[in-house]
């Protein structure tokens, strides 16, 4: 429920008062009045900044007055309930740009603000708790006052006119009063802040029902004839108020319990880290520590068939390693020493000695938690629908509500008003703004779920939008198609020249590379029981190599160009290039004091799923583009190996791949990349979506709107799959939404009623209300299970 301020209408100007849009806060005025971006009401300054406008994931998350019920406000000094600790941040499941450090109401439409991030307490929802108490008794009441009402109709014996208006009005009295009190919260704080939603409606009917019926039965003598039945009595209309009351708390509980269920996924994610972990002290004793007391660096032992507390590196043992529940791989893993283990994942039948490398809000799980719960509070593209109708979907009710009113009472049946009131009171209560606004968000939380728990995740809801509507991948060559783990498979080196010294003095440059295709050179040193030297001033090129000084020498390592530019000339070793090449190996050529020295092959094998992956991707429909910086040799023996590729692009640097992309969009495609590495970070960033590799690099990763956890290209259907069936389902449930509100709102009216004689009471009107909401995040929850 809707937490009062304790202070004034904070809407009262001073003097020195500030107003802003709280959609558009560059918009600032010193009186109230409307945003002339948005139409929306400005709202005082100060209340404006200190919720905060950003989301987590630093977007701007533009959105209008579309208020919901599900903003479900708690009682005042119920919100410390929800467990949350001082660092929270609390944040409106709607309007998830509003953002603050405490809790409070949304400066939107007034109710209370939640968790922006889930503690992994199964805490009971407040609001359902009271909520639940209030549809008891309501329900406990609303059933006499059915049988009283419609005693007729039911067969039972019917208490004088008098009486049973005074028996009516006690039972309806507790219902409307307090039952149904929030409503009525909500309701006015939607009209203090000009943002309409479901509530108003509510109030509005089952006010006039209950204001006139108590009027009625107040004050019978103040009524003309026009409002009596033919023998002379006032019908009063309590069952409609309560009943109305009791369905709508229903729905709300029901909506809840379901609703509850959308953040099932990030539970289960919070779920699988362990609260101890076992710490080897100096001397090799084990000591039980809390979760939260494990410092970067502790040696940690990892028994058999427990979860991995922390992420962190194998410095002793065997085991394999169930990864299902972060990276979506059936597949157990193997784990040896020097291996990296994952926070979260469960170790089977060895026991492990790990050292914590990441511990807290740093360890991969956390990441993934924060960024579902980020996406998860986004907005897709396709909610501007809502938006557009939110602004005038209530006002526009209200009217029909009026007209409807005015029309019964001119031309409809004895009793006039009677009929004229039940009408306009069912059109407002049939009227459900709600199941429009939750159709796009519930599933999005439901659809990134899922994601995690595939191994999909999803930045934001736009992305997985986009995804769906694109019609070309485009792929980088280098641990996209191919495994990411490269080897070095021959050192060519020219006259004067020894092999174990230009690959000594190569490997101490490449050491310092993120670059899948250098760490396979530091790989090949290493086996030769050598370590890469301090290097100084090194430089990196993307597209081009990399160079630096070791042992005083000037080491530049690269393709023809870079060494051009080092002033080395590549010819006599462009014979032996061209055959490493028609293998399929990357070829980096070696300049060590402006003078050629050799040339580096490396070889990565294509993954094992990239032939059925990319065959699966055609099938689907998309037109798949091979980018890559290798030489065209090669890289046309890696596209015949892998298939299904209808264009090549070789020898590219990132800008040039960029280009590429932004080409492809201009002329009409809807383009996703897919990535790994830095110079990836420029054509992620310009496609429409990207998709980086899970085991690619931070760069990467940031420059992308979805990531494959592990890193597997055939988590790239699954994505896809994901995108399809999240914007059907987003589909199917604003269709819904459109199709019962243009139904219902005339059946409520009367439309039907001369050609069919029907009528739409308010409470069935209640009920169909309810259930439509129910109706769309059930639907939403279809979508978790996969159907």
């Amino acid at each position: 429920m809707p937490e009062h301020h304790q202070h004034d209408d904070p809407h009262v100007s001073t003097s020195d008062t500030v107003w802003t849009c709280p959609m558009h806060p560059e918009i600032r005025d010193n009186h109230p009045g409307k945003c002339p971006k948005c139409g929306m009401m400005l709202q005082p300054a100060e209340e404006v900044t200190g919720a905060g406008m950003i989301d987590g994931m630093g977007h701007d998350q533009t959105s209008h007055h579309m208020a919901c019920h599900h903003h479900g406000a708690r009682l005042s000094g119920k919100a410390d309930a929800v467990s949350a600790g001082r660092d929270t941040v609390w944040t409106c499941p709607m309007h998830p740009q509003i953002r603050q450090d405490h809790p409070g109401n949304c400066p939107l439409c007034g109710m209370a603000l939640e968790p922006a991030e889930p503690t992994g307490q199964h805490d009971d929802n407040p609001e359902l708790k009271d909520f639940t108490r209030r549809l008891i008794v309501a329900a406990i009441l609303a059933i006499p006052l059915m049988v009283i009402a419609m005693g007729v109709d039911l067969g039972v014996r019917r208490a004088p006119p008098a009486l049973a208006s005074w028996i009516e009005l006690a039972l309806t009295l507790p219902i409307v009063c307090w039952a149904g009190l929030p409503f009525f919260q909500r309701g006015l704080a939607s009209l203090r802040t000009g943002h309409f939603n479901m509530f108003t409606l509510i109030m509005f009917g089952v006010g006039a029902a209950f204001g006139y019926s108590l009027a009625a039965t107040l004050i019978p003598e103040a009524f003309p004839k026009a409002f009596r039945m033919p023998d002379g009595s006032l019908p009063v209309y309590y069952e409609a108020a309560g009943v109305v009351v009791a369905l709508v708390l229903l729905g709300q509980v029901l909506e809840l319990r379901a609703r509850a269920a959308t953040g099932n996924a990030i539970r289960a994610l919070l779920d699988l880290t362990p609260k101890q972990a076992h710490r080897i002290g100096t001397e090799g004793k084990e000591e039980d520590i809390g979760i939260e007391d494990v410092a970067k660096g502790d040696r940690l032992r990892i028994r058999p068939g427990e979860s991995v507390p922390v992420d962190g590196k194998v410095l002793d043992g065997a085991s394999s390693v169930d990864e299902s529940m972060i990276t979506g791989e059936a597949a157990p893993v193997a784990k040896k020493i020097g291996d990296a283990i994952t926070g979260g994942t469960i170790n089977g039948t060895g026991s492990l000695e790990i050292e914590a490398q990441a511990v807290g809000s740093d360890t991969m799980l956390a990441r993934i938690v924060k960024m579902v719960a980020a996406a998860q509070r986004s907005r897709a593209p396709i909610q501007t629908i809502a938006d557009r109708v939110s602004g005038w979907f209530v006002p526009l009710v209200l009217a029909v509500s009026v007209v409807t009113f005015i029309v019964w009472y001119a031309v409809g049946p004895v009793p006039r008003f009677g009929h004229a009131l039940l009408n306009a009171i069912s059109v407002l209560i049939i009227a459900c703004p709600c199941a429009l606004g939750l159709a796009t968000p519930m599933s999005v939380m439901v659809g990134t779920g899922r994601g995690a728990r595939e191994g999909v995740l999803v930045r934001n809801a736009g992305a997985l939008q986009a995804l769906d509507a694109v019609d070309t991948l485009v792929v980088d060559k280098t641990g996209t198609l191919t495994a990411g783990h490269p080897k070095l498979i021959a050192l060519d080196v020219a006259d004067g020249w020894q092999d174990d010294e230009v690959l000594r003095l190569a490997a101490s440059v490449e050491a310092q590379s993120q670059h899948p295709l250098a760490q396979a050179v530091v790989e090949a040193l290493k086996a030769r029981q050598r370590d890469p030297v301090p290097v100084r001033n090194f430089a990196s090129q993307p597209g081009l190599g990399v160079s630096g000084v070791v042992d005083g020498r000037q080491v530049v390592i690269g393709n023809a160009e870079r060494l051009k530019q080092a002033g080395a000339e590549t010819l006599p070793l462009e014979p032996a290039a061209t055959a490493r090449r028609q293998e399929g190996a990357g070829v980096m050529f070696v300049a060590i004091d402006g003078r050629l020295a050799g040339l580096i092959a490396v070889a990565d094998p294509l993954r094992s799923d990239t032939k059925a992956t990319l065959a699966a991707l055609r099938a689907d429909g998309l037109r798949i583009v091979m980018l890559t910086g290798d030489n065209e040799t090669t890289a046309n023996a890696v596209a015949k190996a892998a298939g299904s590729i209808a264009e090549i692009h070789a020898g590219l640097k990132p800008q040039e791949k960029a280009d590429i992309i932004r080409r492809l969009e201009a002329s009409g495609a809807h383009v996703a990349m897919t990535g790994d590495g830095v110079n990836d970070a420029p054509a992620l960033a310009a496609a429409s979506v990207g998709i980086a590799m899970g085991t690619g690099t931070d760069v990467a990763i940031e420059s992308a709107g979805i990531t494959l956890a592990h890193g597997s290209l055939g988590a790239l259907v699954r994505a896809r799959t994901l995108a399809h069936a999240t914007m059907r389902n987003i589909r199917q449930n604003l269709g819904f939404s459109f199709l019962f509100n243009g139904i219902g709102i005339p059946v409520a009216a009367g439309v039907l009623y001369p050609v069919f004689g029907l009528l739409l009471s308010p409470m069935v009107a209640g009920a169909a209300m309810a259930l439509s909401s129910v109706t769309v995040v059930t639907n939403a929850l279809r979508l978790g299970r996969g159907q």
